[in-house]
């Protein structure tokens, strides 16, 4: 009898353990969704959101994992459209059942998918859209910004613009969500703090405008002190060219967000003096941290980081801190823990702010210039503003959800 107790002892550890086993190596990945455009001159940006938020998920796999998962990632092209976007966004929902969603670099594709995370229930970091309604009039609880937004660059530009001895102004972007966006957020701001400025009017273009001609000429007949440039990824390196070819930077003030970081593709024949508001630079800050990031960048992918490096680092280390501090693969206990959470970054220490998900970080404000040792233009005389002096007011925000 006791013999054949010790059989059905030894049966018993000999069928359990490869079970256990089994079931404690086989953890199920945590799996990320982006959508996003990888093609077209957007897409400048959004691969190196991919390709920075890829780097430090290798990091995060090779030392075992998120409490004890790997993570897994899956992309998918929106194409800079919003229908291929939303309908990319819900296959990875419905099929490839996916944790966290993130993208993208077009605002409106942004407010749709964050629609739709909203009614499923899943996590949205939005990595590059920079329309104020998405953590603002339109936020909701499954929806969170790691870049800046257009409340944000429209505080920061005033910020720099009102320093200066312009009253007569002309706005022109992009006609689609952040190009307007983007004007009211800088106008509304920029009448505060110089109640003598006077916008003469508007031009506006549809995305991938091939020939800027006809708008220059109408800007210069117009005789504006400053032009704010209100256009996006699709754009922004062409706009630029158009501005160098017509010398229009020698014949009156330009303003661009991102112009300092666009620039960079067209090398020394970027148009110089251009005044740029940006959130992230290779060369600056100059800390040990951010040399360290272009370093691993440079030696992965055999170029230099742009601001979009940025968003995807952000995105990364925010997802594994969140999750760390929730203890668990629950989504819920995700959203808790990542409100309100700090992580180091290049350009300092970012946290996502619990009211609304919106990250407060710098913006920093320069102006085109030729450089010693670059090859291409770069910002000058940087000023740094700190992310609290330019975040929307909680007020604003509650007030504008409450008319939603």
């Amino acid at each position: 009898m006791r013999k054949l107790w010790a059989l059905i002892v030894c049966l018993g550890i000999f069928f359990c353990m490869p079970f256990t086993a089994c079931f404690a190596s086989a953890a199920k990945p945590i799996r990320i969704g982006i959508v996003d455009t990888y093609s077209g001159p957007a897409s400048y940006y959004s691969d190196d959101v991919r390709d920075a938020f890829l780097m430090i998920v290798d990091k995060i796999n090779s030392s075992g994992g998120i409490l004890g998962h790997k993570v897994q990632v899956l992309t998918r092209d929106d194409k800079f459209r919003v229908d291929l976007g939303l309908s990319e966004a819900k296959e990875l929902i419905m099929r490839e059942h996916v944790n966290i969603l993130m993208g993208t670099i077009n605002s409106a594709v942004s407010l749709a998918v964050s629609d739709l995370c909203k009614k499923e229930k899943v996590p949205f970091l939005v990595t590059f859209g920079k329309s104020a309604k998405i953590t603002g009039a339109d936020g909701n609880h499954y929806v969170f910004s790691v870049d800046e937004n257009t409340a944000m660059i429209g505080k920061a530009a005033a910020i720099a613009l009102a320093k200066k001895p312009y009253t007569r102004y002309w706005i022109a972007g992009d006609d689609y969500e952040y190009g307007h966006d983007l004007a009211d957020s800088l106008w509304k701001n920029l009448k505060k703090r110089n109640p003598k400025a006077v916008l003469l009017g508007q031009s506006w273009w549809k995305l991938g405008e091939p020939d800027f001609t006809p708008y220059i000429s109408a800007i210069l007949a117009a005789k504006p002190d400053c032009l704010i440039v209100a256009t996006g990824g699709p754009d922004c390196v062409s706009f630029l060219k158009a501005t160098k070819a017509s010398g229009l930077n020698h014949k009156l003030a330009v303003y661009m967000h991102t112009a300092a970081v666009s620039i960079k593709p067209l090398g020394m024949d970027g148009p110089q003096g251009v005044l740029s508001t940006d959130t992230y630079y290779t060369y600056f800050p100059e800390t040990a941290a951010n040399k360290k990031f272009v370093a691993e960048f440079e030696k992965r992918y055999h170029h230099e980081p742009n601001a979009g490096a940025l968003a995807g680092y952000l995105a990364a280390v925010f997802i594994q801190k969140a999750y760390k501090k929730a203890g668990a693969i629950n989504t819920e206990k995700f959203i808790d823990a990542l409100q309100g959470t700090s992580v180091a970054s290049p350009v300092g220490k970012v946290t996502m702010r619990a009211f609304d998900h919106e990250v407060v970080l710098p913006m920093f404000v320069g102006v085109t210039k030729k450089e010693p040792g670059f090859k291409y233009l770069v910002a000058s005389d940087i000023v740094t503003i700190p992310g609290k002096q330019i975040m929307p007011s909680i007020a604003g925000i509650k007030a504008a959800r409450a008319k939603h």
